[in-house]
């Protein structure tokens, strides 16, 4: 069996060829796929969380590892499908409309699924209405809106207005994010949380979808 604590190095260290082949190989020898999430992805993903919040790392690094954590997400997600694994969470996650910025949103986005989310991502200028599809057709229990502009922060609370006049705000939390956004504006317009950082959005979705 390989050494998988190589794989948690690889994410670590942002290289994504040795993340890759790792856990080809260890799933050729037979580790369970969502062992190698859980045991290995998730901690390292946690740990360049906590690099970030330490001013360790910053957006290259942090993107750096996760397109290694995307490289071995690649391989075994089919097979976490195949078994019926469960996620932590589904997260419906894009940056509301009127808004074309998505480095930040990608960041988040990387980071749940390296926490153990499954992430739909529905890009940037999304109307509240395709929010809500997505949260209905793939049965999401958590929403990710992302601001950047402080011109396109009004379209978070439009957002969820509409999830309010659909009927299903009650079946998901809905947390935001972005440089112009404060906890007490994410608390002005109802959302249930507000992350500051990519490391402290996986910190709350955790709180949110085990509340």
């Amino acid at each position: 069996m390989p050494d998988l604590d190589k794989l948690r190095e690889a994410v670590i260290e942002g290289d994504w060829k040795t993340a890759a082949a790792v856990t080809q190989a260890a799933v050729e020898a037979g580790a369970a796929p969502l062992a190698i999430v859980t045991g290995y992805l998730v901690p390292a993903m946690d740990e360049v969380g906590r690099r970030f919040e330490c001013e360790e790392y910053f957006v290259p690094e942090m993107l750096l590892s996760a397109r290694a954590m995307k490289a071995s997400m690649g391989i075994v997600r089919p097979m976490l499908v195949a078994t019926g694994a469960e996620p932590v969470g589904r997260v419906v996650i894009g940056t509301v409309k009127g808004d074309l910025h998505d480095i930040g949103k990608n960041l988040v986005a990387s980071m749940l699924e390296g926490g153990g989310f499954e992430v739909i991502d529905l890009g940037t200028n999304v109307a509240p209405e395709s929010f809500i599809e997505a949260v209905v057709a793939r049965g999401a229990n958590l929403v990710a809106l992302s601001a950047l502009l402080t011109v396109t922060m009004p379209s978070m609370k439009t957002t969820i207005d509409a999830f309010e006049a659909a009927g299903v705000r009650g079946k998901v939390k809905i947390m935001v994010g972005g440089a112009p956004v404060t906890g007490q504006y994410a608390q002005a317009i109802g959302a249930d949380g507000y992350g500051e950082s990519a490391a402290a959005a996986v910190a709350l979705a955790r709180r949110l979808v085990a509340a």
